[in-house]
């Protein structure tokens, strides 16, 4: 996490996202390294650490983000951005089925792709979780129907 940002907006951060990635939607408690503060338009391409610019994710999520702000379609091949958090609505741009994050969309499209929510390794933690009755947990529900 970065340094800039103070105690008080990481709990902001992460009691707004209710303890969640904001982009694959695991609880922060069910990943080792859990949930850090990422920066939606990175510091690198002008983005500033305000509330508005900021999302809760997973360690995962957000070492596949980086300072990337989107990719380019394999379908069209143009430059699409990636899922916002903070103005997008995630069944808008995901379903998932079973422990799979399937693309609705060309931003779900090149988001899952680049953050790589569908990795082996991912979707066999995602199952785990799903055994055990804690993917989706109760807030990520809630954020789905709403």
């Amino acid at each position: 996490m970065r340094s800039d940002i103070s105690e008080a907006l990481r709990r902001l951060v992460a009691e707004r996202a209710d303890h969640l990635c904001e982009y694959c939607l695991v609880h922060e408690a069910d990943v080792y390294h859990g949930c850090e503060v990422d920066h939606v338009v990175s510091v690198k391409h002008g983005g500033t650490t305000v509330p508005d610019n900021l999302a809760y994710a997973c360690f995962h999520c957000n070492r596949h983000k980086g300072a990337d702000l989107g990719s380019l379609s394999l379908r069209t091949g143009k430059l699409v951005r990636f899922f916002n958090p903070r103005s997008d609505y995630w069944p808008q741009h995901f379903c998932l089925i079973e422990a799979r994050i399937d693309p609705v969309t060309e931003i779900g499209e090149v988001t899952s792709r680049v953050l790589e929510f569908n990795h082996p390794e991912r979707l066999a933690f995602r199952r785990l979780l799903m055994e055990v009755g804690r993917y989706l947990t109760v807030e990520a529900l809630a954020r789905l129907k709403g």
